[in-house]
C-alpha cells in the first residue's frame, strides 16, 4: 500500500535520477543512485519534510535503501517511542 509519505519520499529522489527505472522496493544504494553526500541530503529531507529527527540508533543503510523502506522508518518514528526507549 502507498501513502503520501512513499509518494513525497519517490518525488525527492525521482528528478536525481531522470531515465532510470525502479521500483519503491528497489535498493537506491545497489542502483548506484547513492554516494555519502546524497546519503545526508536524504536523511535531512525525511527530517524536514516529516518533522521527525532520526535518532542515531536509526541511521543505518537499511533505513534508507528504498522507498519503502524510508516510508515504514518514518512510520515508526512518527509512532512514538518504543517501548524501552529512554528520552533523551
Amino acid at each position: 500500500m502507498q501513502d503520501h509519505i512513499d509518494t513525497q519520499i519517490r518525488a525527492f529522489i525521482e528528478p536525481r535520477f531522470p531515465g532510470r527505472s525502479w521500483t519503491d522496493d528497489d535498493d537506491i544504494f545497489a542502483l548506484g543512485f547513492v554516494d555519502s553526500m546524497f546519503a545526508m541530503e536524504v536523511v535531512m529531507f525525511v527530517e524536514r519534510t516529516f518533522e521527525v529527527t532520526v535518532p542515531n540508533d536509526e541511521l543505518h543503510m537499511d533505513n534508507f535503501r528504498s522507498v519503502r523502506s524510508m516510508a515504514a522508518l518514518v512510520r515508526r518514528i512518527s509512532a512514538g517511542p518504543r517501548t524501552g526507549a529512554v528520552p533523551a
